[in-house]
């Protein structure tokens, strides 16, 4: 987006906060439940340039600061987690990472999970180096390892899995976005961009959602 309007990219990082906002007013309005944010890959926060990785987390260490204070949020109860590798983050961003967490945990309306430093294949590859540690430790039988005790050790532990995923930008992968959890989930995607993805765009993916019949593998 930033680049098709000859901008650095973190001024399009900036206007796709600004839609995250925009999307939590329309769960809201619309009754959802709960809503994932993809605000950074762990792949992405390996491997991008180091200045444009340092402005985004700048803007979600203010980001953080400044939606805990939102008055709409309290109202709402907007309940906000993070999930992913926060642990890699600089200190100052998990401070306000765990303000917004802490501001909001008593919170039962809308849930709004925030990934970030966040990759399926990591998160995986995390559940299965602490189950072996499990085991070792004879704090898991790994004969009664099921997909319910995995999920146990998953970054989203006590999620919900999600029952739609939209993708925006023309692209027509997932980019290993929550891979575990998306088994059984419904695809839709946009060729909008994020930061052009409107509330009638919102509409019309949920709608596509409601008219169609899940099988969940059946």
């Amino acid at each position: 987006f930033a680049q098709r309007l000859m901008l650095e990219p973190w001024n399009g990082h900036e206007w796709g906060a600004k839609k995250a906002e925009e999307v939590l007013d329309w769960c809201i309005e619309t009754g959802i439940k709960t809503v994932t944010l993809y605000s950074l890959s762990y792949e992405n926060f390996k491997s991008r340039p180091k200045q444009e990785i340092n402005m985004l987390l700048k803007l979600i260490e203010s980001e953080a600061l400044r939606v805990a204070k939102l008055k709409k949020v309290r109202e709402n109860k907007a309940k906000f987690n993070v999930i992913g590798r926060p642990d890699m983050l600089p200190n100052s961003v998990q401070k306000a990472l765990k303000a917004l967490t802490d501001a909001t945990k008593g919170y039962n309306g809308v849930i709004v999970n925030l990934a970030i430093a966040y990759g399926g294949r990591e998160e995986i590859v995390a559940a299965v180096k602490n189950i072996v540690h499990e085991e070792k430790n004879n704090k898991l039988d790994i004969n009664n390892l099921d997909e319910k005790t995995f999920e146990k050790f998953l970054y989203t532990k006590g999620i919900t899995d999600p029952d739609l995923i939209i993708r925006t930008g023309g692209e027509k992968r997932i980019s290993g976005f929550l891979l575990w959890q998306a088994a059984y989930s419904e695809l839709y995607f946009s060729d909008k961009i994020w930061p052009n993805f409107e509330r009638e765009d919102f509409i019309a993916a949920i709608e596509d959602y409601a008219g169609r019949k899940r099988r969940f593998g059946k």
